[in-house]
């Protein structure tokens, strides 16, 4: 009977030490499978989906912090390519003009309305130029806000006639500011004003 009992025990302390382990692997199956869960939603997040002309393009996020002077010159760039950038159209001229003030203060504003008045956007319609423009660099401070920024490229003034190439200059300043479908970037450009805008070479066509 003694024998019976103390087998009985001995089983009892396996049963007792299986459901242990099992209880033990099971705790340790649940947070591995709950912590590999979490990673795979924080590179979910990670995940996101650009479209470019018509097409998707899947991309990664990074912290905003670490892009920024890839972001501010990109903003620069493209201010200054809706400003400069005119046809022989109104319609045109308007819609890139609109784009570009939605990127900056009112010193762009300004700049623009100093042009109108003078009548340089009615000269380039009635004389049939084209303006186009090319960033040869932008040179930004990034060590303090608002960040300083010195733009420099090369305006093209297409007549019939002749082509006339000028060397464009500009400096502002960028701060942050709410994104959204006209400023994607979220940034505006402040104090901004021409430096330079000189005649490089004419050439006849």
């Amino acid at each position: 009977m003694f024998q019976q009992l103390k087998n009985i025990d001995t089983a009892f302390k396996y049963v007792r030490l299986i459901s242990v382990l099992i209880i033990l692997a099971s705790t340790g199956i649940s947070i591995y499978s709950i912590m590999y869960t979490m990673k795979l939603l924080r590179e979910k997040e990670k995940r996101i989906f650009v479209i470019a002309n018509g097409k998707v393009f899947e991309a990664f996020a990074e912290q905003r912090g670490n892009m920024w002077p890839i972001e501010i010159r990109d903003h620069v760039k493209m201010f200054h390519f809706y400003f400069y950038t005119l046809q022989p159209d109104e319609k045109v001229i308007k819609r890139n003009i609109d784009k570009s003030l939605h990127l900056a203060d009112n010193t762009a504003s300004k700049e623009y309305d100093n042009l109108r008045e003078n009548g340089y956007y009615t000269s380039v319609i009635a004389a049939s130029i084209s303006q186009e423009i090319e960033m040869d660099s932008v040179e930004v401070d990034i060590n303090k806000t608002p960040w300083r920024f010195t733009y420099r490229g090369k305006l093209k003034i297409i007549r019939s006639s002749s082509i006339v190439t000028r060397s464009l200059i500009t400096e502002g300043t960028v701060r942050v500011t709410q994104a959204s479908d006209n400023n994607p970037h979220g940034l505006q450009i402040e104090r901004w004003h021409v430096l330079e805008n000189k005649d490089l070479i004419e050439t006849k066509r």
